[in-house]
């Protein structure tokens, strides 16, 4: 489980991060991700959301979907910036996606996100 301090919940946070945010995506997941512009002394945590929509599948799917991308973004915190804000989206192909597809999809999304925001700073 994604610890509370880390977890996105503002819908305002989330519209930044898709609209401003580095955008990575594949066949399975869409990444977007906004550095931070602060001093890494006074950073909040990294904050992650997630976003399955009914397209995904049914209500099982979606949650299963979910979770895994909690377990999974959970052991790759340490990879992402303090006070960066994170958003995955899963797209209807993440239904019939395993744990290891799941894994590979978001390590791959995320490093080429934050090499692009990596370039941007």
């Amino acid at each position: 489980m994604l610890p509370h301090e880390h977890r996105l919940r503002s819908a305002d946070e989330f519209r930044l991060a898709v609209r401003r945010g580095s955008r990575s995506g594949g066949a399975v997941l869409v990444v977007h991700l906004v550095r931070p512009y602060v001093d890494k002394a006074t950073s909040p945590p990294t904050r992650v959301g997630f976003v399955v929509a009914k397209s995904v599948g049914p209500a099982v799917v979606r949650n299963r979907v979910k979770r895994r991308l909690r377990h999974l973004m959970r052991d790759r915190l340490v990879v992402v910036p303090d006070g960066s804000v994170l958003v995955v989206r899963a797209l209807p192909e993440a239904a019939g996606a395993g744990y290891r597809e799941l894994g590979a999809e978001l390590d791959r999304c995320l490093g080429r996100a934050l090499d692009q925001s990596s370039k941007a700073v």
